[in-house]
């Protein structure tokens, strides 16, 4: 994974925040080390999750959580230059959307260190607003959700600073490919590829300067 951070950072002069995970490890000192890992690619920085990637204790206990976080900021503040620290409170992604936890996480998570919060999977305006108005630090919020139609302009009135959309592009080119797949079997037909656009203009997006 470091290794294609490390090749999408020499691709662009923009800053690039690589998805850690959990920081794959459990240990606060495995966290610190994939973010002095994480710094080595070029990044300018990184997200930690408090998911423990286990379906019967999905998320971390708070006291782990918290030091695993503030081990991450140690390892960022002893870093030669900036790097901005995203600390995820998961719980709505892991089937858990307790508002009152997740605001106390995320606090904990600002004070232990980080530089942006981010739970994603918050769908309403109102419980956005409400994490948004509980911390100190910038708010990262995820779109592309079904269901959840809000704009960057609604988003930006209520103090949201950062903006993902996960794997939601990913997901809509490859239901394009399926739709197509689809109608070639069931009808014969190709109309799938009247919207398609053509290759000289894909290519000129891939060209190099």
């Amino acid at each position: 994974m470091l290794a294609h951070a490390a090749s999408v950072a020499a691709a662009t002069d923009l800053p690039v925040s690589i998805d850690l995970e959990n920081g794959f490890g459990d240990a606060p000192e495995s966290v610190a080390d994939t973010i002095r890992r994480a710094a080595g690619t070029g990044a300018a920085g990184g997200s930690i999750e408090d998911a423990t990637e286990r379906s019967d204790d999905p998320i971390y206990e708070r006291s782990l959580a918290v030091a695993r976080i503030r081990a991450a900021a140690e390892a960022v503040r002893n870093l030669p230059f900036p790097f901005t620290l995203t600390a995820r409170c998961e719980n709505y992604l892991v089937g858990r959307p307790d508002l009152k936890d997740t605001i106390e996480r995320l606090q904990m998570y600002q004070e232990a260190g980080a530089d942006v919060l981010y739970a994603p999977g918050l769908a309403t305006k109102e419980d956005i607003a409400a994490v948004v108005s509980s911390v100190d630090r910038p708010v990262n919020v995820l779109m592309g959700l079904k269901g959840v139609e809000l704009s960057v302009a609604e988003l930006s009135a209520i103090g949201v600073k950062r903006i993902s959309v996960g794997s939601a592009l990913a997901r809509c080119a490859l239901t394009a490919l399926l739709r197509g797949a689809r109608e070639m079997k069931e009808h014969g037909t190709f109309r799938f590829a009247d919207d398609a656009e053509p290759f000289r203009v894909i290519n000129s997006l891939f060209a190099l300067g």
